[in-house]
């Protein structure tokens, strides 16, 4: 049995703009983040970072300076905006690809604007570029699956009020419930994860971060009134525990254990921060991976049909059991209509 290593493909590091507005936002942040820190995250060299570092001090005139009692970066003034630069046609490139990504909403307002700034950057480029817009949507393209319906109002109302840092108001209808409920919020982050929007928020209310999705929100209104974000809220952090959206409670360990016809197809992906793979003698593969709840890993597990099996903790494996037993139970009882009939 040998451990499954990850493997990153040579020419898919971030390109240099990306990996500076990672930095600016790791900076802004306040995170006093170092090169080795940096370059752990974004899977380049330390080297790499020093130079972009730099770049942006000298070259853009960044106020960037070392703080040996932090261990880290940070700004010894405001930086409102990451400066305009100058990109190679392996940078548009990238930038057209992450806009296709979004194009899920093709039709509302949110492919507009993304174009809009696409052709404002190859405006200010000095250089000739050597392709065109056409030409990237013949050769790159995205085919998102259960796109939800948009409203672009809502949208707009709840993406001003995370920048401007304001309070928000609105009526939030829970999953399974008839009704909608008054929410009163400071809304932190705004976050698309597969195919679908989500706040995350302190409701005033619960004094605790909650979860909302965006298209079970109506009449969202921005009260004005200003909040100031934690400085030591991290998404990231916040999802650490979830296999998606919801952060549970304690990390349990889940054991999953795919059969040969499954087990290349895991290995494609990085599901998981925590994933950790075993290939086995018979060509099984066996993952491993810490998570703070079940539905969500539940409805992924399932997916897999009689290709996975559950091992690990009991009440996962039962809970496993139990759905397809009851799924199973659907398709006993119902009457099969005749083929053909009316």
């Amino acid at each position: 049995m040998k451990p499954v290593r990850k493997r990153v493909a040579e020419g898919m590091t971030r390109p240099p703009m990306e990996r500076m507005l990672l930095i600016h936002q790791a900076i802004s942040r306040g995170e006093f983040p170092n090169c080795r820190s940096l370059a752990a995250m974004m899977e380049v060299s330390a080297k790499t970072i020093l130079r972009d570092i730099e770049f942006m001090r000298d070259r853009l005139n960044m106020p960037i300076a070392f703080s040996p009692s932090h261990n880290g970066y940070h700004y010894t003034e405001a930086v409102e905006n990451f400066p305009l630069m100058q990109m190679t046609e392996g940078e548009l490139v990238a930038l057209f690809v992450a806009e296709q990504a979004i194009k899920q909403y093709r039709d509302t307002p949110f492919a507009s604007p993304l174009h809009a700034a696409f052709e404002k950057l190859t405006r200010q480029l000095t250089d000739p570029v050597s392709f065109s817009w056409s030409d990237l949507e013949r050769a790159f393209s995205f085919r998102p699956l259960g796109v939800p319906i948009a409203d672009v109002a809502l949208f707009q109302t709840v993406s001003r009020a995370v920048l401007q840092q304001h309070e928000l108001e609105f009526h939030y209808r829970k999953l399974n419930t008839k009704r909608h409920e008054p929410r009163r919020v400071q809304p932190y982050h705004l976050a698309c994860i597969e195919s679908q929007w989500y706040l995350f928020a302190y409701d005033l209310a619960r004094a605790s971060v909650r979860t909302f999705v965006l298209s079970r929100m109506r009449d969202a209104r921005d009260t004005g009134k200003r909040f100031s974000r934690p400085t030591d809220f991290s998404i990231q952090k916040f999802l650490a525990r979830s296999f998606g959206v919801y952060e549970g409670q304690q990390p349990k360990q889940i054991r999953l254990r795919f059969d040969p016809s499954a087990a290349q197809l895991v290995q494609e992906r990085i599901w998981h921060p925590s994933q950790r793979l075993r290939e086995l003698p018979d060509g099984a593969l066996e993952m491993t991976l810490e998570l703070g709840g079940y539905p969500e890993v539940l409805r992924w597990v399932l997916s897999w049909g009689d290709r996975v099996e559950a091992l690990e903790p009991p009440e996962f494996r039962e809970l496993v059991r139990q759905t397809l037993e009851n799924a199973c139970g659907r398709y006993r009882h119902r009457t099969r209509r005749p083929t053909g009939s009316d």
